[in-house]
């Protein structure tokens, strides 16, 4: 049984990697941490801009790292265990994490922030120049 895909049509010429990326994006299901995403209007000349937020309760600055990998934003969480620690009960795990978000091409990290155990990080598309090329057609003989 062959599989129909969303790129198929070969009107959709050099695709692939899309296709692979959407393959590996649906099975990664883990549900930690917990995150939004929303989208936040232009304002005062700024273009809209959109804001992952990641709940990232007791993790510390040094903990977490954000990083871009060609078209790929890594959110990583490690949390080191405190030997001096005695708990009498632990309901909160040393969990550590991974988030991956493919970015579109033109898609760029504005900053990142932590406060009050929500990471949030900022991204914008800036407008692509819109540019119409002419191609020239040989003729042979």
């Amino acid at each position: 049984m062959s599989r129909i895909t969303p790129f198929a049509s070969p009107l959709l010429l050099g695709f692939d990697a899309m296709e692979k990326t959407l393959e590996r994006i649906s099975k990664a299901s883990d549900g930690y941490p917990p995150y939004n995403i929303e989208r936040i209007a232009a304002d005062h000349g700024q273009p809209e801009r959109l804001r992952i937020t990641l709940a990232v309760a007791g993790f510390g600055e040094d903990e977490l790292d954000v990083t871009t990998e060609e078209n790929q934003l890594l959110i990583r969480g490690r949390q080191v265990e405190q030997d001096e620690r005695e708990y009498l009960y632990r309901g909160i795990a040393a969990r550590q994490f991974q988030r991956t978000f493919v970015l579109a091409d033109g898609m760029q990290v504005l900053g990142a922030g932590l406060k009050n155990g929500l990471l949030s990080v900022d991204l914008i598309r800036p407008e692509p120049a819109r540019m119409v090329k002419k191609i020239n057609i040989s003729v042979s003989q």
